[in-house]
């Protein structure tokens, strides 16, 4: 898998011991990219994230970052290595002001990098120092987003996985959050994200996966799902070809 960042190879992982969501999946993301993983609800697409992260240990098979299994790390060696994570829905602490979230997703830095870090985040963030001082529970949708996006961005991680980043956010303030992300991956940011607005990704994203029961379905140019008549059967759910028959064009199902 050339310029692979990520890999995933064979995975199979659950919530339970009776409960399987990733089937034997098989998936790369590649360096500097935005890779989109969309597909219906429970094809396993939040808990590929959570895997990667730490969050669960496979059951089988392997993951690979940047080539070296992280199969079982910690989040906090992940963290280290280079990964942050932005999971869905509101993940502040709300009655914090924004200057005091900030510094807790800097705790792991040595002291003297902190500040650094800080300016370096609220230069790309100014609204946030606008409210540097204000409740996190005060800021919008949209700044509340930028306040976690941000607060990730203080480890100046190499890749950034984002859970449906546009939940209960504005038309308007979801496209803002989808050129940030284009933006960090243009400057060399590796994004892997899941997004409920998949019309909206697919025009900020590099690469599309389509997941079906834990397992790749699909593995296309954004452009060519933009451009089928059948993409909310994909994203909703339905069958889709066979991964051996990836180079067959979509219109043949």
């Amino acid at each position: 898998m050339s310029n692979s960042i990520i890999e995933f190879d064979q995975v199979v992982a659950g919530y339970t011991p009776s409960v399987t969501i990733l089937n034997g999946t098989t998936l790369d993301a590649r360096a500097g990219e935005i890779t989109l993983l969309i597909g219906p609800n429970g094809a396993g697409k939040s808990t590929v994230l959570k895997t990667l992260f730490g969050m669960l240990v496979p059951r089988s098979g392997e993951v690979r970052f940047e080539g070296r299994r992280v199969n079982g790390k910690s989040q906090r060696e992940l963290l280290a290595q280079g990964m942050a994570y932005v999971p869905q829905g509101r993940n502040l602490f709300a009655s914090l002001s924004v200057l005091h979230n900030l510094e807790l997703g800097g705790i792991t830095l040595p002291r003297a990098e902190r500040g650094p870090r800080m300016d370096e985040v609220l230069a790309r963030f100014p609204r946030l120092l606008e409210r540097i001082d204000n409740q996190a529970s005060t800021l919008s949708g949209g700044e509340q987003k930028q306040l976690e996006i941000g607060r990730a961005l203080l480890l100046r991680p190499r890749v950034l996985l984002i859970d449906e980043p546009s939940i209960g956010l504005s038309p308007r303030l979801v496209q803002e959050v989808m050129a940030l992300l284009r933006q960090l991956a243009d400057q060399g940011v590796t994004v892997l994200m899941v997004e409920q607005n998949v019309r909206t990704a697919l025009k900020y994203s590099d690469r599309a996966l389509v997941l079906e029961m834990g397992r790749l379905a699909l593995d296309r140019p954004p452009a060519h799902l933009l451009d089928d008549p059948n993409l909310n059967r994909l994203f909703l759910g339905g069958h889709v070809p066979d991964p051996e028959r990836l180079d067959a064009p979509m219109q043949e199902r």
